[in-house]
């Protein structure tokens, strides 16, 4: 069967409205539901959350095609773009700024029109150095035919699969142009299903040499924020999509290689969404504890180094605390970090694990503990 972009009638994609009704009321019904309780948080709780998500989302995007970015960095440069607290966070990679900068482009901006300008700045912002891992690629622009067939390929040298292979270099501007005049129209009445077609469409043109998959998550994003009404996020459609991987990959890939009709991938993305805003409970939660922790220190708020350290130990450090990591992170000696330290514990902040002397590590006292 010939690609899905060699069929005569592309890009007239089709879908049973019928089969995707109830699901799709159901997630509208979620995505409602999870608004509601969000607005009834205050300003700096509702930008803690976003700012939560956001770095995940960013996180996960790129680990989806295998780049691992490091998470402190990614709320480093969201947190300092938005204007909030960076206290304790390193500063930012030019790669990581990139990424970050098109995801709050899509997202904080996201009324307004996608343009080929646009995606040439998204593109650029996604590598800075000109360059995708150790190889040139051409930046800010179309790929050519001097790039070779674009394809999606697995398996080791002499045993390589091809899964895909996009439309040829020539046909890349008038497939475009129908793209982005469809996504700035009001084609297709609810943006939920604009966003699952807008992502399998824009990743099925491959415009671009590298990057297609993250730019087609951004522009999802952007949908799903036209859906929502709302520059914050409180879900990460790619972290879902990074937990089912394997999924996401077979179900692009049997619509790629099917007919016009693509109910199966609108059906899979909507499911998607589904469990995405049910998993986004457990992240908003950690939101919550973060907020009840800082409500109880304001009548005696800690000092600069300790907020800086607690706010590490919040925003998913791993192990436990000790004396001279305490000292590395707020920069102190290690006199200093340890009488940070008990002071700490005796407020109730920290709490010892089972250890003394040198050996004794600490964490943060959770709950009703």
């Amino acid at each position: 069967m010939p690609y899905i972009h060699e069929q005569p009638d592309w890009p007239q994609l089709t879908w049973d409205n019928d089969e995707l009704a109830a699901p799709l009321a159901e997630v509208r019904h979620q995505q409602g539901r999870l608004l509601g309780r969000m607005e009834t948080l205050g300003f700096d709780l509702r930008n803690e959350a976003s700012l939560v998500v956001l770095t995940a989302d960013v996180v996960n995007s790129s680990a989806i095609e295998g780049e691992q970015l490091d998470p402190h960095e990614v709320r480093s440069s969201i947190a300092r773009k938005l204007g909030l607290d960076v206290a304790g966070l390193p500063q930012p990679s030019r790669s990581v700024d990139g990424v970050v900068e098109m995801m709050l482009d899509a997202t904080q901006q996201f009324q307004e029109p996608l343009t080929a300008e646009r995606l040439y700045g998204w593109h650029a912002a996604l590598f800075p150095t000109g360059h995708s891992g150790i190889h040139k690629i051409d930046v800010g622009k179309w790929r050519t035919d001097e790039a070779g067939p674009m394809q999606v390929v697995s398996g080791a040298i002499g045993k390589e699969r091809v899964h895909f292979q996009a439309p040829t270099a020539d046909r890349l501007a008038e497939e475009m142009d129908q793209f982005l005049a469809w996504f700035n129209s009001s084609q297709v009445n609810d943006p939920v299903l604009k966003a699952a077609l807008a992502h399998f469409w824009f990743v099925t043109i491959h415009p671009f040499e590298d990057g297609n998959g993250r730019i087609a998550r951004a522009i999802a994003d952007m949908s799903l924020a036209r859906a929502d009404g709302s520059r914050d996020r409180f879900y990460s459609m790619s972290s879902q999509i990074e937990a089912e991987r394997k999924d996401y990959y077979r179900q692009l890939e049997l619509a790629q290689r099917g007919d016009l009709d693509v109910t199966g991938w609108l059906a899979w993305f909507v499911g998607c969404l589904s469990r995405t805003i049910d998993n986004s409970d457990g992240r908003l939660a950690a939101v919550l504890n973060k907020a009840r922790l800082w409500q109880s220190l304001q009548d005696r708020p800690v000092n600069e180094r300790q907020r800086a350290v607690i706010n590490r130990m919040l925003d998913g450090f791993e192990g436990f605390l000790s004396t001279s990591k305490y000292a590395r992170l707020a920069k102190c000696s290690a006199d200093t970090a340890l009488r940070d330290i008990r002071e700490l514990v005796e407020r109730g902040v920290l709490v010892p694990n089972p250890g003394r002397g040198r050996s004794t590590s600490y964490r943060l006292r959770q709950g009703e503990e």
